[in-house]
């Protein structure tokens, strides 16, 4: 404890202040050596072969393992929230986390605090979304109304802090609001890879019962399960992925990728694991494709991930009418072939 008050009387980011300790006790230290002794010498080796030079860049090393992990994490939490029709909480969330990051950089201007931007806005999204969920269970229902209001609120006051300061905070605050790949820094793909195995592994523990909720809370309730408690944790995963995926995601689009992917997977899964799976496929090629075209092409991280997720949804859709169609056309063909062979019996032989 005195380590950290010596660190932040320094000037210390309290984020950095946290990882520092956490490497001291090797919990952060095996994400680092993977990330330099592994993931960054595969990276080599790929840019060798590819002639991608960029891909040996240390930031677009650490740019692509954060995307990667949010692109596995966000489908996994996003299939449950899709298939319970509460996609829009996810976007809800994110303007809260865009309050929770306008609450950290306020009070870091107005009382000379070092505090984290990113863990303002954890505390803020998972207080948010515990609130939605209260408000949900009196209402008796999710209610885009509800979810409405609290989005539209958490971004009024985030706005509201930023004007507070004569817009002293909104260069601070834009790297957060678009993302980008220059401020991913080793410990914040550190803190989201642990992030990825934390909600990896609580959606593994919790499947099937998470599984029941989302498709019949019902007949969860009638088995005795804690319907409650799994909302709401899915909820605080919910808000932790969002907030997880801010730095290069950006507030606006992080949401996109709890979303789009999974909507891509249903055009052609045929079943709930197979969902997940397909999300995640899309979900990871989106996430490279777009840290390439930022990076190739100067633009925004998040915004190429999300254009290249919703070209993904585009041709999974245009296959499944493709696919439909086909379908279509092959009853038709069966039903005259059908038609056919019963006329050739009426006339007594093979038709000429």
């Amino acid at each position: 404890m005195m380590f950290i008050l010596r660190r932040l009387g320094e000037g210390v980011p309290l984020d950095n202040v946290i990882a520092t300790p956490l490497f001291a006790v090797n919990v952060l230290a095996p994400i680092e050596w993977f990330l330099n002794y592994v993931f960054g010498p595969g990276m080599n080796v790929l840019a060798d072969l590819l002639g991608m030079p960029m891909l040996e860049y240390p930031y677009m090393q650490r740019a692509y393992l954060a995307a990667l992990c949010i692109a596995l994490i966000g489908p996994v939490v996003g299939t449950f929230l899709v298939h319970r029709e509460m996609a829009m909480i996810s976007d809800t969330l994110a303007h809260t986390a865009f309050a929770g990051v306008a609450v950290g950089l306020f009070l870091n201007s107005a009382f000379s605090l070092t505090l984290s931007p990113l863990l303002t806005a954890f505390v803020v999204a998972i207080v948010t979304a515990l609130l939605v969920e209260l408000l949900v269970e009196h209402a008796g229902a999710y209610s885009d109304t509800s979810l409405a209001i609290v989005l539209t609120g958490g971004f009024a006051v985030g706005s509201i802090l930023i004007t507070a300061t004569d817009g002293g905070i909104a260069v601070g605050i834009d790297a957060y609001l678009f993302g980008s790949l220059a401020t991913v820094s080793t410990e914040s793909v550190g803190i989201l890879v642990l992030m990825s195995v934390l909600v990896g592994s609580l959606v593994t523990l919790a499947y099937r019962p998470l599984l029941y909720v989302t498709f019949d809370a019902t007949a969860a309730r009638a088995a005795r399960l804690n319907v409650r408690l799994y909302k709401r944790l899915m909820v605080v995963l919910t808000a932790l992925v969002v907030v997880s995926a801010m730095q290069i995601m950006g507030v606006i689009l992080v949401a996109a990728m709890l979303v789009v992917p999974v909507a891509a997977a249903a055009q052609v899964a045929e079943s709930f694991k197979q969902s997940i799976l397909l999300a995640i496929l899309a979900a990871e090629f989106a996430a490279i494709a777009g840290v390439m075209l930022s990076y190739v092409y100067g633009i925004a991280a998040g915004g190429s991930i999300v254009v290249a997720a919703i070209a993904v949804y585009a041709v999974a859709l245009s296959s499944r009418k493709l696919g439909y169609r086909l379908s279509i056309a092959q009853r038709f063909s069966d039903r005259q072939s059908k038609h056919h062979r019963k006329e050739l019996e009426v006339d007594g032989g093979k038709r000429e």
